[in-house]
């Protein structure tokens, strides 16, 4: 007979805390990259400022989840 195992129950109790840590990780990725640029070549540039354009979105998108998040609690 095969073991049939229980799903483990939805635990969000924590979410607004990792989207947060997530916002975080993202800004600092997003500061470490403009320091970078201080070396970088042209084209190089523009790939960082392509980059930290869509951690914008990213950011965004992550604190209006939080918000959703929080609302939910």
């Amino acid at each position: 007979m095969a073991n049939h195992k229980q799903p483990k129950p939805d635990d969000r109790s924590d979410n607004v805390e990792k989207i947060q840590d997530n916002i975080q990780n993202t800004i600092e990725n997003m500061e470490e990259a403009e320091e970078s640029m201080e070396t970088a070549s042209d084209e190089q540039k523009q790939a960082i400022e392509a980059k930290n354009e869509r951690r914008r979105q990213s950011i965004k998108g992550l604190k209006e989840e939080a918000s959703d998040e929080a609302h939910d609690h």
